[in-house]
């Protein structure tokens, strides 16, 4: 039997987020629905988490000495990672004293970067990957490019949202690749990964919940969510994509044998690449996925939901509802404190949903929102979320 305590009183439930960007405000929300006191952790002030939790914390959460200290002042009963870019040896370390943390420790060590994560569905699990290599330095790149072959694909093993990748057609692109992975790299380093370029029809997320049900620990799948990417960062998703049977048993296979690996409980978002039937397991991550917003006009348990309700022991449905689509909303200039015009106009579009994230601060590519769109078909709900995103317009 799962019992929940009453916010901001001795008997409170109290969960810890660390990260408080978009993704981590839906998880925040959904778990005050069911009555838990939250706290949003970030490495800066007002951050879109910051604005809904109980109570928000500004640290350098890569830095272990601050991790530790937060996590023993507060003493929360859950400590859930929403970023890769956490001191996670300290995780490991509180684990290991009684801290419980979501999904696991070792799962939130290992996603944080593209090699661990790699290394164990390639040469652990003997997963279908693309061709790949780690290195360390320009030399190495240029080599470990020429034996990939072009085009191939190069990122800093740590990253988020695309940020340092780029895809090298030639020799001529090694350097600039290089010096593009050392700007976009979450953590100081120099370890790229130089991957293959698989000829895929297409990408899903596999959103994949390990939950509790009648005692056992389960596993879920949500319809498959396709998207589009550009620069490595999401611009459009929908669900669901079409996909054959066959190939839906394979990533689905391919879903759980890394899920079970990383263990614990929680939604792991697991990125497939698909031709045919033939399917390649290409990343994942230990929390909801950006692609993943979808779900809040197609399923109904969106995948915020999904991840508190299964973190908490609570029973979780995956149903889908009905098709849809999501459209960024990019803040198109540098700007703190941007206005957006056109919110009515989008708004006044059949079926749709807008989420303005509430960051602080504008860039060009900056995810600023979201727009959401529900249909009959995923055509028309694509076409629906990519024009309402359109008419969002920020401003200084």
């Amino acid at each position: 039997m799962v019992s929940l305590g009453t916010p901001l009183s001795p008997s409170a439930t109290r969960v810890m987020l660390l990260g408080s960007g978009e993704l981590a405000k839906e998880v925040l929300i959904a778990l005050q629905r069911l009555g838990v006191e939250t706290i949003a952790v970030d490495r800066y002030a007002d951050a879109p988490g910051h604005q809904v939790a109980h109570s928000a914390r500004t640290i350098t959460m890569s830095d272990p000495a601050q991790l530790r200290a937060l996590v023993e002042a507060e003493r929360p009963d859950v400590v859930v990672p929403e970023i890769e870019a956490i001191a996670t040896g300290t995780l490991v370390e509180l684990e290991a004293e009684g801290v419980r943390v979501v999904p696991t420790a070792r799962a939130a060590q290992l996603t944080m970067d593209r090699e661990g994560i790699r290394r164990l569905a390639a040469e652990t699990l003997g997963l279908p990957t693309s061709a790949h290599r780690f290195c360390d330095s320009l030399d190495e790149l240029r080599a470990a490019a020429a034996e990939v072959g072009f085009p191939c694909v190069v990122k800093p093993v740590v990253s988020s949202s695309g940020k340092g990748q780029s895809t090298l057609a030639g020799p001529d692109d090694v350097e600039a690749a290089w010096q593009y992975a050392m700007a976009g790299g979450r953590v100081t380093g120099t370890r790229v990964i130089v991957e293959g370029f698989v000829d895929f029809d297409y990408e899903i997320t596999l959103l994949t919940v390990r939950s509790v049900r009648g005692g056992e620990t389960v596993t879920d799948f949500c319809a498959p969510v396709g998207h589009r990417q550009e620069a490595g960062d999401y611009v459009e998703s929908w669900q669901p994509q079409a996909m054959s049977p066959v190939a839906l048993d394979r990533a689905q296979a391919i879903a759980a044998a890394v899920t079970a690996d990383l263990g614990g409980l929680g939604l792991f978002g697991v990125e497939l690449f698909v031709r045919g039937d033939e399917v390649w397991f290409s990343e994942v991550s230990p929390r909801p996925h950006d692609t993943g917003m979808v779900t809040m006009t197609t399923q109904w348990q969106d995948e915020f939901e999904l991840h508190a309700r299964a973190l908490l022991g609570l029973p979780v449905d995956t149903t889908l509802r009905n098709p849809g689509a999501s459209a960024v909303v990019y803040g198109g200039l540098d700007a703190v404190g941007v206005i957006f015009d056109g919110v009515d106009d989008a708004l006044a579009l059949p079926g749709v949903e807008l989420r303005l994230f509430g960051k602080p601060e504008s860039s060009t590519r900056r995810r600023m929102g979201v727009a959401l769109a529900r249909a009959e078909d995923v055509d028309t709900a694509r076409a629906t979320a990519r024009e309402a995103a359109g008419r969002v317009h920020p401003r200084a």
